[in-house]
């Protein structure tokens, strides 16, 4: 029986009214309060941008760094306590948040201070003018009643979004599967299992979705798996993502927006709902193409149909036999130490920075498994921020990979500055106790992309900290790490780090061409799921009053825009954290902002990917700016001409055009 909605609400909010908001959010929400309270009392005739607009800016940031490695706790900390604490703490300051979003008196100072015609320019002007368009969009033009609507719903939807978060991290669900149902798949992960006899217990998670759908020989195994991974988070989840797409509609309209679409996407690169489904209907047709292609091809393989559950294992055999690429054996290859160091050396030739390992002594780590590592430059010496990472597997742990800004660029009132931290966060190939981590070529690509996003932050030169490091439009902020991903294609860069981990052989210059010419296998296919991903979180949030089935829209999205059918019995957007997790209706910024890193890239592909002066380019005209300028014209200053999509297409193996 389905459970209603407002009673899992009640429940999770129950949960959380369990823990105790940490004492060290208590005092800095406390020490905010205070400095809201200053702010609102500046006589008006005394009003400047630094005490009103950048104070503002200011208090709120210090909040947040005060707060961050607390709250993220929640999604890597192996103690449930602390765990069920940083939730209660995240819900405590989405409250304060939106309450302060919602009060009169700080909105009437910054209106007074703006109705003086301060003449700002730059960063201090956008400050301005996003802070107006933030109060706007938080609907303080709005009656009182409608505000205090708004602010229900604002502050229901954050508890949503934590309890959806909670359940997907929370979801300890196992196989039980036997060692001939799991025949194929290697046996250095076969190794990371909980085993009795002849029998494993297999996580249904990121990492073991790559080992048993590439590799298990059993059919009915990679349909069993399959089925269950796409059940994680349950009819809970699914209950609360449905009940937010109602709030959200609610709000929109309140607002005065078509759809949650088109108030989310106003602020993005792409402005509208509409040229979000004038890109989809550019590209859905050359993936469709390939996507054909591709599956004749696989079909071909296996001498009949082919079912969801068999496209990334016979794509593998394809590889195999067509390119000689065996994922298990390219993986002996990439031994995780050696492939991090390789990373960080990269990063250091490229853009005149250096890393210190600081792990020993490091008393705030969550998991012995976490490094933490200065970043410095080359030139001056000075710290430019600290980075963590957080690379394998665990129970409670996030499932997916991300990295997180924890604190950003600034500079404060007193003239110091404020060094940026990010924490990335990844579920690779775990050591064994006969082999070590080996990581195949896909979760390579992973590191340097979520990487990429922690560069971004790291070398961020902001003075504002709206505009630190990834703090850009969200269709645009994937670009710079999507660009870093070529860089585990490139020759001269792979044979830095690429070794064979029991003999030291380097990667072999025909493998490495072999993987280059097998990596659009199966890319129409792949092309056509990120599109779907896109479409449904679209479609989710312009369906009026956000009422619809999640379970019967996603079956029937994906038999309408993929050449596979959807799985009965299975609920995948319950484990979707991106429509919670604030890419709602803006998933399509991962094929959107992708246009955008292939045609940067081009720069580097020309110069060379080693090239440090191609690197003090690309960090000077888009790292170091953060979000201070529009994403399009930082792109535009640094090719120098308008973008287009020829790199993106070609990337992707369909055929080539112009424009976007």
């Amino acid at each position: 029986m389905r459970r209603p909605a407002f009673a899992l609400l009640a429940l999770v909010v129950a949960v959380l009214a369990q823990a105790q908001v940490p004492p060290n959010i208590q005092a800095s929400m406390k020490k905010a309060d205070a400095r809201v309270a200053a702010l609102v009392a500046i006589p008006a005739k005394s009003r400047t941008f630094e005490n009103t607009v950048l104070e503002l800016d200011n208090l709120q940031d210090d909040l947040s760094t005060d707060s961050s490695l607390t709250l993220f706790l929640s999604n890597v900390s192996p103690d449930a306590a602390t765990r069920d604490a940083a939730r209660a703490g995240e819900q405590a300051l989405n409250d304060w948040g939106i309450a302060l979003g919602k009060n009169e008196a700080v909105y009437r100072a910054v209106k007074a201070y703006a109705a003086t015609n301060p003449p700002l320019q730059g960063p201090q002007k956008r400050l301005l003018d996003f802070t107006l368009r933030d109060y706007r969009r938080g609907g303080m033009d709005l009656s009182p009643a409608k505000r205090a609507r708004l602010a229900e719903i604002e502050r229901t939807i954050a508890k949503n979004g934590i309890g959806f978060a909670r359940n997907i991290a929370d979801d300890g669900t196992l196989l039980t599967l036997s060692k001939k149902e799991l025949e194929g798949v290697p046996e250095g992960r076969l190794g990371a299992y909980t085993r009795s006899g002849d029998l494993y217990l297999v996580p249904v998670g990121e990492t073991d979705a790559v080992a048993v759908l590439t590799f298990a020989k059993d059919p009915e195994t990679r349909h069993k798996f399959l089925v269950a991974y796409n059940r994680r988070g349950g009819q809970k989840n699914v209950d609360l993502l449905e009940a937010t797409l109602k709030l959200r509609a609610e709000q929109a309209s309140l607002l005065g927006y078509a759809s949650p679409a088109a108030y989310e996407i106003e602020p993005r690169m792409a402005k509208t709902p509409q040229a979000v489904a004038d890109f989809y209907a550019r590209l859905q047709p050359l993936a469709r193409e390939k996507a054909k292609a591709d599956l004749a091809e696989l079909q071909k393989l296996k001498g009949k149909p082919l079912d969801r559950w068999d496209n990334v294992y016979y794509r593998n055999i394809l590889k195999n036999r067509r390119y000689a690429v065996d994922e298990a054996k390219v993986a002996e290859y990439f031994p995780s130490d050696a492939v991090f160091q390789g990373l960080l050396n990269v990063a250091s030739t490229l853009y005149g920075i250096e890393f210190k390992d600081v792990t020993a002594g490091a008393k705030e780590l969550w998991h012995p498994d976490v490094k933490k590592v200065e970043v410095d430059g080359k030139a001056t010496g000075r710290r430019l921020g600290t980075m963590y990472f957080d690379l394998f597997p665990r129970p409670n742990k996030y499932t997916h990979a991300a990295c997180w800004a924890l604190v950003v660029r600034k500079l404060r009132p007193d003239g110091t500055v404020q060094l940026p931290v990010s924490a990335l966060v990844c579920n690779f190939t775990p050591p064994t106790k006969d082999r070590p981590s080996l990581l195949p070529h896909d979760e390579v690509e992973t590191l340097f992309h979520e990487f990429g996003h922690g560069l971004h932050n790291v070398l961020s030169e902001s003075t504002i900290a709206r505009f630190g490091g990834t703090n850009v439009e969200r269709d645009f902020v994937e670009a710079p790490s999507q660009m870093f991903e070529n860089w585990v294609w490139d020759p001269k860069v792979l044979s830095t780090f690429a070794k064979r981990y029991k003999t030291g052989e380097p990667l072999p210059p025909k493998l490495l061409d072999a993987m280059v010419a097998a990596k659009n296998v199966g890319s129409g296919l792949d092309t056509e799921g990120q599109e779907f991903y896109g479409l449904i979180d679209q479609r989710f949030h312009t369906v009026p009053g956000g009422a619809i089935d999640t379970t019967k829209a996603w079956i029937d999205g994906l038999n309408e825009n993929t050449l596979f059918p959807g799985l009965p019995g299975t609920m995948p957007q319950a484990s979707f954290g991106h429509l919670m997790g604030g890419y709602q209706a803006g998933y399509y910024g991962y094929l959107w902002s992708k246009v955008y890193a292939q045609d940067m890239f081009g720069r580097f592909a020309q110069a060379g990917l080693l090239n440090p002066e191609a690197g003090a380019y690309y960090r000077a005209h888009i790292l170091a700016k953060g979000g201070s300028q529009d994403a399009m014209d930082m792109v535009r200053d640094y090719l120098g001409r308008e973008p287009n999509a020829d790199a993106f297409l070609r990337d992707l193996g369909l055929a080539t055009g112009k424009g976007k």
